[in-house]
């Protein structure tokens, strides 16, 4: 499908009018402090702020990624907007009121008031490696996307992506991510729309059920077999973990809620964050569906028509919706939507934890002073180029996918058993936490590496569902080869990418009470506990203190007002 000018229009448009808003946000409406670069002057609505956390946790690795999943495995990955709404649920009466009515810069300083700073300082550091190996992945899926379209090599592609980002999140800071994330939200459901509409129009809906029901991707797998790949407990289990973390303490969407004024607009948040994040997980499933009732019986994956399973929404944007003008132009703002919107969340999050954990304790108010703005926006410059280095590495590492949930697992469960064994154990203490915490990152860190360097190695071939390509109207001479090992691998390195999160969590916690009940006991300020942990806080290890922030030297102020 050419690359047209109607399409050039469309896709270089919305990249124009991301970097207008940037421009707007950097220059007429200039943050004055940091307080307004980072959390927009605490004045944002309900609305946008929801649509942003929602697309941040929507990258173009889950629109291309989820989409493959579905075609190459099954429909067992969409039980995952069940255990999103469920973590929702649970959040917000348990997790979100105890880390927003703090007068805090970002969640980790949660982990200083209730434990010590040494485990904020860790947890900063671990969830900075994460993004610093996780960004690439976000930067490099809509490069290989507009290659496809287009034949420019990504490696080209993804640099420019990344100064475009950093342009509108150094210049406009938190209002500008919020609005961008907004106007990009509109490009991924207009294109992903196209697609849908293109594929139901093209195949029929009783033909894309029927396929998928005889080729058996609507088969559903209930078994509580933890070395199968999904199923419906994996990722109730699993996926609820993460998402419990990501909806609750993750330093994006904390931010999120801390631009609002009331606790009130908190909870509408979340409602409509989990409501628009389930959509577009249905919908890119849906899309799988369809990718697969076209190409039942002539896979191009086997074919060699793509390379990875990453590649088969644009291929079939290109194939199916050829001459049909517009669309590519839209398919590529869509893609290229998410993945702007999750990589400028990330620098503008990064740069307040970097300056906030690392930079700020150890300078001093007088050199700081005037200075803020200037050094966060300098963070976020320095990781644009990290980012943009990193990408050359994502080729190597297989469907992207599997490897952003088991990343997501590893990291999202060390760091949810962290904020879960202080908000819901008054007896945790912290050398507890930082033994939890390090016996976790060596112990489920190995488990998830060697688990999925087998994965690459063959071991989930077993779990594709059946593939043809009888139906090829040019003759087809493909002997289908899949990757065998000669050794079935211990049982620990079979165990589902999904289970990652909870392993993690569960290792965290049990080595964290140990250490807590051999060591001696720290007080705690009830206020830090979840309220289904405060009925059993007893008075020898409970009593009221001052949190509403950290010492004036050591943070910048927010006042969060909670409804009466």
């Amino acid at each position: 499908m050419a690359f047209g000018l109607i399409d050039q229009v469309i896709f270089y448009g919305t990249i124009s009018i991301s970097l207008a808003i940037g421009a707007y946000f950097g220059f007429y409406k200039k943050p004055q402090s940091a307080d307004d670069y980072l959390l927009g002057d605490r004045k944002m609505k309900v609305i946008p702020v929801a649509l942003s956390a929602a697309v941040s946790h929507v990258s173009g690795a889950l629109l291309l990624g989820q989409s493959a999943d579905v075609y190459v495995y099954g429909v067992n990955a969409t039980w995952n907007i069940l255990a999103c709404l469920l973590s929702s649920v649970i959040s917000v009466f348990l997790f979100v009121p105890v880390v927003t009515k703090l007068n805090i810069s970002n969640s980790f300083e949660y982990l200083e008031l209730r434990f010590d700073r040494r485990i904020k300082i860790m947890a900063s550091c671990v969830y900075t490696m994460y993004l610093l190996l996780y960004n690439p992945v976000v930067a490099y899926v809509p490069a290989i996307t507009y290659s496809q379209v287009t034949g420019v090599n990504p490696q080209i592609v993804a640099p420019i992506l990344c100064v475009i980002c950093v342009f509108y999140t150094t210049v406009g800071g938190f209002k500008a991510v919020v609005w961008t994330d907004v106007f990009q939200f509109l490009g991924i459901m207009t294109g992903i729309f196209m697609v849908i509409v293109l594929g139901v129009t093209s195949v029929g809906f009783d033909v894309i059920v029927d396929r998928a029901a005889h080729g058996h991707r609507l088969d559903l797998n209930f078994s509580f077999n933890p070395t199968l790949r999904d199923g419906f407990w994996h990722i109730i289990i699993g996926g609820t973990t993460t998402w419990i973390f990501s909806l609750s303490f993750h330093p994006v969407t904390v931010q999120r809620y801390l631009s609002l004024s009331r606790f009130s607009s908190v909870q509408r948040v979340m409602a409509i964050q989990a409501c628009v994040i389930g959509l577009l997980i249905f919908i890119c499933s849906v899309v799988g569906l369809i990718m697969y009732a076209t190409y039942n019986t002539c896979d191009p994956i086997t074919t060699g028509e793509v390379s990875r399973a990453d590649q088969l929404l644009p291929y079939f944007v290109m194939d199916v919706g050829r001459g049909i003008p517009a669309l590519s132009g839209v398919f590529l703002a869509g893609i290229f939507s998410a993945s702007l919107s999750t990589l400028s969340s990330s620098f503008n999050t990064m740069a307040a934890i970097i300056y906030g954990d690392m930079l700020a304790p150890f300078l001093s108010r007088n050199f700081l002073h005037g200075k803020e703005t200037w050094i966060l926006k300098l963070i976020v410059v320095i990781l644009g180029a990290v980012t943009t280095c990193f990408t050359v590495l994502i080729e190597r590492m297989g469907g992207v996918f599997p490897l952003v949930i088991a990343l997501l697992g590893l990291v999202y469960g060390i760091l949810g058993g962290i904020f879960l064994l202080g908000v819901l154990f008054p007896k945790a203490n912290s050398l507890g936490a930082l033994l939890g915490t390090i016996t976790s990152t060596f112990a489920i860190g190995t488990i998830a590496v060697l688990n999925h360097w087998y994965s690459l190695q063959g071991a989930n071939e077993k779990f594709i569902k059946p593939i043809s390509v009888e139906g090829c109207l040019v003759p087809t001479n493909v002997t289908l080869v899949r990757k065998h090992l000669e050794h079935e691998p211990f049982v620990l390195f079979r165990i589902s990418f999904w289970y990652n999160s909870v392993m993690a969590v569960l290792v965290v916690i049990i080595v964290g009470l140990l250490v807590s009940c051999v060591t001696k006991q720290s007080t705690v300020d009830p206020s830090l506990l979840s309220p289904i942990s405060r009925t059993d806080c007893s008075k020898r290890n409970c009593r009221q203190k001052y949190v509403a922030g950290l010492s004036q030297s050591d943070q910048t102020v927010y006042n969060f007002q909670r409804d009466v």
